[in-house]
């Protein structure tokens, strides 16, 4: 067998194991898709009236849901980020991975499983949430070509965001290490342009909130899907989602090919 076969016949073998895992272990996989849902319910049937009333003009006709439903639909996507985490550690701290060592296996294989078995989960929990928006009032003003645009974008997103976890796994020193490496991740959003426009914070808050990664990709998705102008946000998420992506894929494979003894 050449290469090429046998990296795709055993990251396929991994793919399989992590899924099985996500089945037989839900926990994780109901957080991770529960969280978005809950903040939807909570912005958008608690705060949205007070809210609503502070975006203004921004919003479009639909209310408050047209403009933080894109905002929540990201979260969904950094929810993904501790299962891949916790589940990286436990396979390093209990030995699982330097038993994988020792076997006829691709060393890319381990991690390949892993974040092709995260991506697939966290794609599923995103499509409910935006389901949920959709039953809740969201009414996308996207064609289809915006629908590629805005699936190409989170796709990208869910790669680069799942390769950083799968670093993040790799250096907690325990699983509970792991599930709080990630939390900083899932709060950027906040501190974006995912709830309240930018312009209402404060100057220092401000100058973050627009400068941070998940802003520009925020107003692309929302820009998308209900048909306002996106301006340079979308190249310079496509730059973002490049770059945390090929940083967390060179860090994730120099933990994971560094002394196993760690």
């Amino acid at each position: 067998m050449t290469a090429t076969p046998h990296v795709l016949t055993d990251s396929a073998t991994m793919l399989r194991r992590n899924l099985r895992h996500a089945l037989r272990y839900p926990s994780m996989t109901v957080v991770s898709i529960g969280m978005p849902v809950l903040l939807l319910l909570l912005f958008v049937g608690v705060f949205g009236g007070a809210l609503g009333e502070g975006v203004g003009a921004t919003a479009r006709e639909g209310g408050y849901i047209d403009y933080i439903a894109p905002g929540i639909i990201l979260m969904a996507v950094t929810s993904g980020c501790l299962s891949v985490s916790v589940a990286v550690s436990v396979d390093m701290t209990a030995g699982i991975t330097a038993r994988f060592r020792t076997m006829p296996i691709a060393r890319s294989a381990i991690l390949t499983g892993h974040v092709a078995g995260t991506m697939i989960q966290t794609v599923a929990s995103t499509l409910l949430v935006v389901l949920v928006a959709v039953a809740m009032g969201f009414r996308p003003h996207a064609g289809p070509l915006d629908w590629l645009l805005v699936s190409a974008l989170l796709l990208a997103l869910v790669f680069a965001l799942t390769w950083l976890a799968v670093g993040l796994g790799l250096v907690a020193k325990n699983p509970e290490g792991a599930s709080n490496s990630p939390l900083l991740i899932q709060f950027l959003p906040f501190l974006g342009s995912a709830i309240v426009p930018t312009g209402t914070m404060p100057d220092g808050v401000r100058w973050f909130a627009e400068y941070q990664p998940f802003t520009p990709i925020t107003e692309t998705v929302r820009g998308l899907l209900t048909g306002t102008p996106i301006g340079h946000d979308g190249w310079t998420s496509a730059a973002w989602c490049t770059v945390i992506a090929l940083a967390g894929y060179l860090w994730s494979r120099w933990l994971f090919d560094r002394d196993p003894s760690r």
